[in-house]
């Protein structure tokens, strides 16, 4: 994996934009490929330019940043979407997640935050605003716990032993691999080794669908 990363910033408002690109041009080991002022033009420039990280707004003509996610991510699995927007509703959040993104940003964060965001989405992680991973918390306990009135029973689920069961504990409770590794006194090499056995072993593709499945399945604290 090559050291700089190639962003693909897409929103319809010009100044905001134009702005984004100028910022992420700061930034060190971020190379703007290019920009896109709907998700059209935003799927069609992916094909062409190729980046690492499409930095996507939400509402936008034509085709809008949900739906470009979703075509994007189809074509082109190997290239990562992180949402910057202003809506930060359970609907646009859980819509984006759907479709494939992998970060999810407001677009009060900072240049420090976005490059966070980009290299999480790079290194194979989710990456969520603080306040968007609560939302996203509350609003799983709220839609699954009442239908567990007896608790789990049985076994772990999925083949999933004790170990990635606690691991999986504190992803819910938006612990980082250091500090997880800190938690259980394990290396964060073990840490990884045990997020890769648990979502191969439960189907999911990153920390944002890793919450909503220890809600489901009440491993979560």
């Amino acid at each position: 994996m090559s050291d700089v990363t190639r962003i693909l910033v897409v929103d319809d408002q010009t100044v905001v934009r134009e702005g984004l690109v100028l910022l992420l041009e700061l930034l060190p080991g971020i190379e703007v490929a290019g920009s896109a002022g709907d998700g059209a033009a935003a799927l069609a420039m992916v094909g062409e330019l190729r980046p690492d990280v499409v930095l996507m707004d939400l509402r936008m003509p034509r085709v809008d940043g949900v739906e470009a996610t979703r075509l994007i991510k189809q074509a082109h699995p190997e290239v990562e979407v992180v949402v910057l927007t202003t809506y930060a509703d359970d609907e646009s959040i859980f819509a984006a997640l759907r479709a494939g993104a992998r970060g999810y940003l407001t677009k009060d964060a900072g240049a420090e935050e976005i490059a966070r965001a980009v290299a999480a989405v790079r290194g194979g992680a989710a990456q969520l605003d603080p306040a968007i991973q609560r939302r996203l918390v509350e609003a799983v306990a709220a839609d699954e716990r009442p239908a567990r009135r007896g608790g789990r029973t049985g076994g772990l689920p999925d083949g999933l032993t004790r170990r990635e069961a606690e691991v999986l504990a504190l992803i819910a409770r938006g612990r980082s691999n250091a500090e997880i590794a800190g938690d259980l006194f394990i290396s964060e090499a073990t840490v990884k080794t045990h997020i890769n056995n648990l979502f191969a072993k439960a189907g999911l593709r990153d920390r944002a669908q890793a919450v909503t499945y220890a809600f489901r399945h009440d491993l979560a604290p």
